[in-house]
């Protein structure tokens, strides 16, 4: 199943994920507002995956702006990559896109708008597949990590939904199933808007791989009872001390991973490395509105009025992860200057 895809007569196709798993439904987007909505209301989610819409919102900014002089067009362009910016703070792969399209536009040494929009089409396409290829690459890498009859507990979902395609925590599970290992999946449900259970159970259950569904209060329980052998999870933001931000509650995964004496491994392309940021401290963190937690497919599940704290993702420290898997390779505990190496290699 298609995250996204670019049809010929130029309309960007999302798939609605808060539709899922009842429905199979694509959101039709021909303007950049329609695509920052699809990202604002989670409709397309995951870092990856916003990072690429975000990148086909920005070609039809341009589209809009073709018929303006280059000047105008250019400030036009730059006002929608800010808009497209701002509608989630985590994920450092939707900034990285669009800085990526923008810079592209800069040093094209081209004043067309309209050849500047087939340039940067070909820029969004370039990184849509790109995507797909690290994440399959992540795969083989990651996968030399399972054991032969691993079972695995993963969190919220890292998978092709939260990608161009393929996934990252995802890949790893289904690049280890294709080399032929006995694998089986613990989801955790992810509350509170449950990725696990409507997402991952989904991917797992399309592809064939045993999974079982789990409450997010029963991981302690599992582990004690010996019933998993690893916890994978993927990434929207990594620090330059290794620090990593992912959904709320990877960080409780983490620590109870450590004291059962369980690896802890993060998937996550070279791309979600922002070594702007010294440590975990300084990511942003989201927080989301109250009513995700208090209501359930639109049913109060709280008493009317309460406070609600609703921040969409934590930070796990460096401390408790064994390594980090991308689509460069594997970088082992500490993992501070391996992926500083990596991500200056990528530059390069």
């Amino acid at each position: 199943m298609d995250t996204m895809r670019w049809t010929d007569d130029g309309i960007l196709e999302l798939l609605d994920q808060t539709r899922l798993p009842a429905e199979v439904i694509y959101l039709k987007c021909t303007t950049p507002g329609e695509v920052a909505a699809a990202i604002r209301c989670l409709a397309v989610r995951g870092a990856p995956a916003i990072g690429a819409a975000a990148a086909f919102g920005l070609v039809l900014a341009c589209r809009q702006l073709k018929d303006l002089p280059v000047e105008a067009f250019t400030a036009g362009v730059g006002k929608a990559a800010r808009d497209l910016a701002a509608t989630r703070p985590t994920a450092v792969n939707l900034h990285w896109a669009l800085e990526r399209l923008t810079r592209r536009l800069k040093t094209s040494g081209i004043r067309d708008p309209e050849a500047l929009c087939a340039v940067l089409l070909a820029e969004a396409l370039d990184l849509h597949n790109e995507d797909v290829a690290g994440n399959r690459k992540m795969g083989l890498y990651g996968q030399a990590l399972i054991p032969a009859e691993a079972r695995i507990l993963t969190h919220c979902n890292a998978g092709a939904l939260a990608t161009a395609g393929y996934g990252t925590a995802l890949g790893v599970i289904r690049a280890a199933r294709k080399a032929g290992k006995k694998i089986s999946v613990y989801a955790g449900e992810t509350r509170p808007l449950l990725q696990g259970a409507r997402l991952t159970v989904w991917e797992m259950l399309q592809e064939n791989i045993p999974v079982t569904l789990i409450t997010d209060n029963m991981a302690g329980y599992l582990m004690a009872r010996g019933m998993v052998d690893l916890v994978l999870v993927g990434a929207d933001r990594i620090a330059a001390n290794g620090d990593v931000a992912n959904k709320i509650g990877t960080y409780s995964l983490a620590v109870l991973a450590g004291e059962h004496n369980l690896p802890f491994y993060v998937a996550a392309p070279v791309s979600t490395i922002d070594l702007s940021l010294a440590s975990g401290q300084e990511i942003p963190i989201e927080e989301r509105d109250p009513g995700e937690v208090t209501h359930l497919a639109g049913l109060p599940v709280a008493p009317g009025g309460v406070t609600v704290w609703n921040p969409a993702f934590d930070v796990t420290p460096h401390r408790l992860i064994t390594a980090v898997i991308t689509d460069r390779g594997i970088v082992r505990a500490p993992c501070g200057e391996g992926l500083r190496e990596l991500f200056n290699e990528r530059k390069n």
